[in-house]
Order: C-alpha cells, then structure tokens, then sequence
C-alpha cells in the first residue's frame, strides 16, 4: 500500500506505549522538482483517512480504535521538501481542528 492508492488506509496500529491507534501512510514517493505531483496525491490521501475517521468507518471497521486518541501517521522514505514542510504543517493544524493528531517520521530504507 502506498501514497498512490488514495482510497486505501494502509496499516492501523495501537501504538502500546500510549495506547494511540495510528492510521499510518506510507509514502515512498521523493521530493522532487514536481512537487505538485507528489502533494495532490497526499492530500487526497489525508482527506480520505479524514473520512474514514469522521463517517464513523473506523469505529466500525475497528471496534479497538473507540475512546482512543487518533494519530495519522506519515511515514516518508524522502524527507519533507520547504514546500512539503509548509503543506504539513496546515494539514496538521487542520487535522488537530477536527480532534485528531498528524505527525511525520522519516522511514530508514535500510
């Protein structure tokens, strides 16, 4: 599963340290001169884990996941590009908004 697949949730997990359940993305993709080609996807992708978590799919889908904090976690092989950083950012703001977190881990290939 990755970035490209917009409609897809790729991995939830309950995180055992703080009991978080994180709806991770997976995000292969470099940050390269065309940017925009790399952020339409990953907004389409954020929009639909918004989804997922507003209509109540993920209550449904993982019974778990009630009473517990929701992280959306974006996992990227490439680190955020300025404009990246910048697209975060307002993502994060907006998904806190909603009540939920968003938070950006760099992947170690090896």
């Amino acid at each position: 599963m990755s970035i490209t697949e917009t409609e897809t949730i790729d991995f939830a997990t309950v995180d055992n340290a703080t009991g978080d359940l994180w709806l991770s993305i997976v995000d292969h993709l470099p940050w390269d001169d065309d940017e925009s080609s790399h952020l339409l996807p990953l907004q389409d992708k954020l929009n639909a884990y918004l989804r997922f978590i507003e209509s109540g799919e993920l209550s449904r889908t993982l019974p778990q996941a009630v009473g517990r904090r929701i992280v959306v976690d974006l996992g990227g092989k490439f680190p955020l590009s300025e404009q990246a950083q910048l697209f975060f950012e307002k993502a994060r703001a907006a998904i806190e908004d909603a009540g939920f977190a968003l938070q950006f881990r760099l992947i170690n290939p090896n």
